[in-house]
């Protein structure tokens, strides 16, 4: 798979316009706010590099039930891909707290890696989702004590991602996969700030 190349000036910070959202729906949010998005019909893999990014590739090859899962062969590795705009443009790449491919990135709340980006953990519930479903976030390109607040908002989700949850339903297809729109807006705020990194960027996967 070929890498995103480098051709904006070093350290700028772009509006969300200029904010690249890659491997979203056809329906995604980030269309409604305005980045460039790049879903299956514009192939993510052709993104030229630019800007800051916001990734969420998909996860079920890296997921705790990727053993049930029968995707594509090379899907698995459109995760560690990722990674790397992330890592040059700065910005943000999402995956379920659950995900494997975490065990290639910074531990969660510790030291940032080579390339300054750290690992967070949030629940999309907090952020207006249905069922409690935490997240991780692999970031670069900013100091983690300048991450916008996180929201609490009390209580539980009145779905669950399996439904087997007492007390709760089961998501539907299009439940899990969306991005609540408050959870959008926090990562494309986290997204802009992100600076270019000016380092010489080595070519490796997460």
């Amino acid at each position: 798979m070929s890498s995103p190349t480098r051709t904006s000036e070093a350290g700028q910070t772009l509006g969300a316009a200029s904010c690249s959202a890659l491997f979203v729906r056809s329906d995604s949010i980030y269309k409604v706010l305005g980045l460039d998005c790049w879903d299956a019909e514009r192939d993510a893999l052709k993104w030229p590099g630019g800007n800051q990014v916001i990734a969420h590739p998909p996860c079920r090859a890296w997921g705790v039930l990727s053993h049930m899962a029968k995707p594509n062969p090379a899907e698995m590795w459109l995760a560690p891909w990722a990674a790397e705009p992330v890592r040059i443009w700065g910005g943000v790449l999402e995956h379920p707290a659950g995900s494997r491919l975490f065990n290639y990135l910074p531990p969660l709340n510790g030291f940032q890696d080579d390339f300054g980006g750290f690992t967070i953990e949030v629940d999309q519930y907090h952020f207006g989702h249905v069922a409690n479903k935490p997240t991780r976030f692999y970031i670069c390109g900013i100091d983690p004590s300048e991450l916008p607040p996180i929201p609490h908002r009390p209580g539980k989700g009145k779905k669950s991602m399996t439904g087997q949850v007492p007390g709760t339903d089961r998501c539907t297809q299009y439940e899990r996969e969306y991005t609540p729109e408050l959870l959008a807006g926090w990562l494309v705020e986290i997204a802009t700030s992100c600076k270019q990194n000016t380092k010489d960027m080595p070519r490796q996967s997460a």
